[in-house]
C-alpha cells in the first residue's frame, strides 16, 4: 500500500485541472487560439493523470475481498464526515467514468466556444461523477449526486443545439425534482439510525431497523430519483431532448455515465435497505422496464434523427438493467451490472459516432446520408461493431448483459423474460435499418462525395472502445468476476428479507 489517499486524489484531480485552467484564463486576459488549444490540453492531460491514478488504485484492490476497500473517513464535526471507499461495483463505474473522459476531450477538440469554460465543465464533472460512486456517507454522496446536474446542465444550455434551453431546463427539473424526495427520506433515515455512514445504515436496515411501512415510503423517495435518472417509463421525456441538444462529448457522458446512477443507486440503497419494499415493488418494476423496452424500441424505430434514435435505444437499454436489478437472483443483477458497463461503451461509441459525421456535415437527419461505405469504410466498419453491439450480437458485450439479465429473471417470471425478448428483436430491426440507410446504398447526396473517413484524433477515440467491446464480449468472466463479490454482498441482505416476504 502506498499510504496515500488515492481515492481522494484521482477524485479531485480533475477539479484541481480546472482550477488551473481558469486561473490560466484570468491571467491571460482575452483568449485567443493558441490559449484554447492550450487549455485543451491541459484538460487531457489531467484526465489521463486522472485514469493512471485509477489503475495505481485498481492495482491495489482486492478484486476477492468483499466490502469497501481505500477507505478514507475525516471527521468534520456537527456529525458529519468525510466517508470514502469502493467495492468493485463503484470501482468499475469510477473506472469507465476515467476511461471515458480523455476520449470525450478528445472528441471536444472542434470545440471554439468559451472553451476555457467548456473544459472547467467538464473537468468539475468528472470529480462530481467519481464522487457519487466512492461516497460512503449519505450528505457526501447527496452533494455529489445533486451537483453533477449543474456542469451538465450549463454544458447543454450554452453549447447545446437550436432548442439547448429548453433542453437544458427539462433535463435539470425533472432530475432535481425526484431528489427533493430522496433527501427527505435521508433525513429521515440518518435521525432514525443516528448515523450518516452507508454501511452502518445499511447494517440497521438489515437488522430491523425500518419498518416495512417505512421502507415502503423510504423506497418509493429513491424511487422518484433513482427512475428518472435511470430514465424508466414514463419518466424518460428529458433524455431524448438532452442527447438531441447536447454537445457530442456532453451526450456521451450522459449516456454512459450518469444514466448509470440510477442503477448504482438501486444496488447501494433500494435493495440492500428497503428488502421488503423492494420485493413488493418487483411487479411493477418489471412491468415499467418492460414497457420501457418494447415502448421506446418501437418510438425508436420512427426516428428521423440519429441521435434521438440512439437515445429512445438507451431507454429501451435501461429497461434490462431494472429488470435485472429487481429480478433479485445473482444471474440477473449480474447480467443488469454488465449490461451497465457495457451500455457505457457501446452507447458512448454510437454517440462519438454520430458526432464525427455531424462535424463533417452539420445534420444528423437521417435521410441526408447514404452510402458512407463508399467514402468511409473505416468508419462504416466501426459504426458496424457498434451497431451490432447494441443489437446485442454474441461476441460483443451487447450480448452478455442483455442474456444474462433474461436468463437471471426468467425462473422469477417468464412472461416478463419473454416481454424483454421482443425488444431484442425490435433492436435489430431499427439499428440495422439505420445502419443500412446510412451506410449502404448510393451516394445520392452531393455533399457526401468529398466526405473524409476518420483523422488520427477519431482513430485515438475509437480504437479503446471498439477493444472493450470486443474484450467484453469474448471473455466477460473479466468483468463478471470482479464485481461478484459486490453483488453478493447486495444479494446476501436482499436474499434472506425479501424471501421472509
Amino acid at each position: 500500500m502506498t499510504g496515500l489517499p488515492l481515492l481522494s486524489l484521482m477524485t479531485f484531480l480533475p477539479a484541481a485541472g480546472a482550477l488551473f485552467i481558469l486561473a490560466a484564463r484570468w491571467s491571460s486576459g482575452p483568449a485567443h487560439p493558441g490559449h484554447d488549444n492550450g487549455v485543451k490540453w491541459i484538460a487531457l492531460v489531467t484526465t489521463l493523470i486522472t485514469l493512471a491514478l485509477n489503475l495505481v488504485a485498481l492495482s491495489q484492490f482486492d478484486a476477492a475481498a468483499p466490502g469497501f476497500q481505500l477507505v478514507e473517513r475525516v471527521a468534520w464535526g456537527a456529525g458529519l464526515e468525510y466517508h470514502m471507499g469502493v467495492d468493485q461495483l463503484a470501482m468499475a463505474l469510477i473506472l469507465l467514468t476515467n476511461a471515458l473522459m480523455p476520449i470525450c476531450i478528445l472528441a471536444s477538440w472542434s470545440i471554439e466556444k468559451q472553451v476555457s469554460a467548456y473544459m472547467t465543465l467538464f473537468l468539475v464533472l468528472q470529480t462530481l461523477m467519481q464522487g457519487v460512486f466512492a461516497a460512503m456517507d449519505i450528505v457526501l454522496f447527496y452533494v455529489f449526486f445533486e451537483a453533477g446536474l449543474i456542469p451538465m446542465f450549463i454544458l447543454i444550455g450554452v453549447w447545446g443545439g437550436k432548442n439547448r434551453v429548453y433542453a437544458a431546463f427539462k433535463f435539470f427539473l425533472y432530475t432535481l425534482l425526484g431528489s427533493v424526495l430522496m433527501l427527505v427520506a435521508l433525513i429521515a433515515m440518518a435521525i432514525m439510525a443516528k448515523t450518516t455512514s452507508i454501511p452502518d445504515l445499511t447494517a440497521f436496515a438489515q437488522a430491523g431497523g425500518f419498518s416495512k411501512g417505512l421502507q415502503i415510503w423510504f423506497w418509493l423517495a429513491f424511487f422518484a430519483s433513482f427512475a428518472v435518472k435511470m430514465p424508466m417509463w414514463p419518466v424518460h421525456t428529458w433524455l431524448p431532448d438532452a442527447h438531441v441538444e447536447a454537445p457530442t462529448a456532453a451526450s456521451v457522458i450522459l449516456a454512459a455515465v450518469l444514466l448509470k446512477m440510477g442503477g448504482y443507486g438501486f444496488l447501494r440503497f433500494s435493495l440492500p435497505m428497503f428488502p421488503d419494499a423492494s420485493a413488493a415493488f418487483t411487479p411493477l418494476v418489471f412491468v415499467l422496464s418492460v414497457i420501457a423496452i418494447v415502448y421506446a424500441s418501437l418510438v425508436a424505430f420512427r426516428q428521423t434523427d440519429i441521435k434521438k434514435l440512439i437515445a429512445y435505444s438507451s431507454v429501451a437499454h435501461m429497461g434490462f438493467v431494472t429488470m435485472g436489478i429487481f429480478a433479485g437472483t445473482e444471474q440477473a443483477v449480474q447480467g443488469a451490472v454488465f449490461q451497465m458497463l457495457s451500455h457505457g461503451v457501446i452507447s458512448g461509441a454510437l454517440f462519438l459516432a454520430v458526432g464525427v459525421i455531424y462535424d463533417r456535415m452539420h445534420t444528423r437527419e437521417i435521410a441526408f446520408y447514404g452510402g458512407l461505405v463508399h467514402r468511409m469504410p473505416v468508419y462504416a466498419a466501426i459504426f458496424l461493431l457498434f451497431t451490432m453491439g447494441n443489437v446485442g450480437l454474441p461476441g460483443t458485450s451487447g450480448f452478455v448483459g442483455e442474456i444474462l439479465t433474461m436468463v437471471g429473471t426468467f425462473p422469477v417470471n417468464a412472461w416478463v423474460t419473454a416481454g424483454a425478448a421482443t425488444g431484442v428483436i425490435l433492436s435489430a430491426v431499427y439499428a440495422l435499418t439505420l445502419y443500412r440507410k446510412v451506410a449502404f446504398g448510393k451516394i445520392e447526396n452531393p455533399q457526401l462525395v468529398t466526405i473524409a473517413d476518420l483523422n488520427a484524433r477519431e482513430w485515438v477515440m475509437f480504437v479503446p472502445l471498439v477493444i472493450a467491446t470486443l474484450v467484453l464480449g469474448f471473455a466477460p468472466m473479466i468483468a463478471l468476476d470482479f464485481t461478484r463479490p459486490a453483488v453478493a454482498a447486495i444479494l446476501a441482505g436482499y436474499d434472506v428479507f425479501a424471501s421472509a416476504h
